[in-house]
C-alpha cells in the first residue's frame, strides 16, 4: 500500500493517476473526502497531516509514502508514519533548499532524515502551474504586474515532478537526492510572451515596484522570507541557468516544455481565450 498526501495538488494528483496505471495500490487522505474528486479505485481517508492523532487509520500496512511539505507540522506525521512501521518515504522538498528563504523545506527534510525511515528527496526548480495565477491579470488585458521580469529560473511540469516522485516510490534508493529542472531556462517576461503566443492574444509582463510587490509578499510571508525571496529573483536577472538531465535520467523520457504545459493545461486557459 503506498499512502499519498496532498493527492488533490498539482503533483499528487499526477502521482495518484501513474500509480494506479502501473497497478499499484494507492490510499490518500483529505479533510474532506468528499471534495477531493480524485478516481474511485484511490482509497481515501478522513486525517490532516497537522493532526497526527489523525493519521493512524490512513497509515495502517502502508510501506511507501508520498509526503508533502506541511511547514511547521510535519514532525508529528513522521513519528505517526514511523510508528506505523513505513519503509520508505518520498518528500517533495525544493531547490531552495540551497538559499537562505529554504529554511522551512531544510527542517522538513531534516525531520524525515533523523526518523530513522529510509527516504528520497525531490527538490524541484520552480513549478510551471505557479504562472496558473497569472490568468485573471492576462484575461482583464494581457498585462501581468511583476518584479525583475528579466529574472530567469528552469521551471518544471508538475507531471514530471509526479513522474520522479513515482519512480522513486516503486523503485527505493534510499538516501537519494534528486534535483529536477525542466527542460529550458526562462524569465517571467518571455513565458508571458509564450502564453501570448500559444493563446493566440496580446500579452507582455509589466515591471512593478520593489515595495509594492513586497507588500503583497508580507501578506503571507514574514519579513525576512520575503526579502530573502525577493533578493533571489534579483540575483536570477539576466542568468541562463543549466538544465539538469535528472528527470530523463530517472524517468527514461525528457521532461515536458513550457509549450507542452501550456497546451495540457488549455481547460485552464480556456476562459481567457473566450474573452
Amino acid at each position: 500500500m503506498i499512502l499519498v498526501t496532498g493527492a488533490s495538488g498539482n503533483v499528487g494528483r499526477n502521482i495518484v493517476e501513474e500509480l494506479l496505471a502501473a497497478g499499484e495500490r494507492v490510499r490518500a487522505i483529505a479533510r474532506d473526502p468528499a471534495k477531493c474528486n480524485l478516481p474511485g479505485e484511490v482509497e481515501v481517508v478522513a486525517a490532516d497531516l497537522s493532526r497526527p492523532e489523525t493519521l493512524e487509520r490512513a497509515l495502517r500496512g502502508v510501506e511507501r509514502l508520498y509526503l508533502w511539505p506541511a511547514f511547521g507540522e510535519l514532525q508529528g506525521a513522521v513519528d505517526a508514519a514511523v510508528r506505523a512501521g513505513v519503509q520508505h518515504v518520498v518528500l517533495l522538498s525544493s531547490e531552495a533548499v540551497t538559499y537562505a528563504a529554504g529554511e522551512p523545506h531544510i527542517a522538513c527534510e531534516k525531520a524525515v532524515a533523523e526518523s530513522g525511515m529510509s527516504w528520497t528527496f525531490l527538490r524541484p526548480s520552480a513549478f510551471m502551474s505557479n504562472d496558473l495565477l497569472w490568468i485573471p491579470q492576462i484575461a482583464k488585458d494581457g498585462v501581468v504586474h511583476g518584479v525583475y521580469g528579466s529574472a530567469s529560473m528552469i521551471p518544471i511540469h508538475e507531471r514530471d515532478i509526479a513522474a520522479v516522485a513515482v519512480k522513486s516510490l516503486l523503485s527505493v534508493t534510499s538516501g537519494a537526492i534528486h534535483s529536477i529542472t525542466g527542460p529550458q531556462s526562462l524569465s517571467q517576461a518571455e513565458r508571458v510572451r509564450m502564453l501570448g503566443e500559444a493563446l493566440g492574444i496580446e500579452t507582455r509582463f509589466q515591471e512593478v515596484p520593489r515595495e509594492r510587490v513586497r507588500k503583497q509578499m508580507l501578506m503571507y510571508l514574514s519579513e525576512s522570507v520575503a526579502d530573502q525571496v525577493l533578493a533571489v529573483r534579483a540575483s536570477m536577472r539576466g542568468v541562463i541557468g543549466t538544465a539538469l538531465p535528472t528527470v530523463e535520467i530517472v524517468t527514461g523520457r525528457p521532461p515536458y516544455t513550457y509549450a507542452e504545459w501550456i497546451a495540457h493545461h488549455e481547460a485552464e486557459f480556456r476562459p481567457v481565450l473566450q474573452l
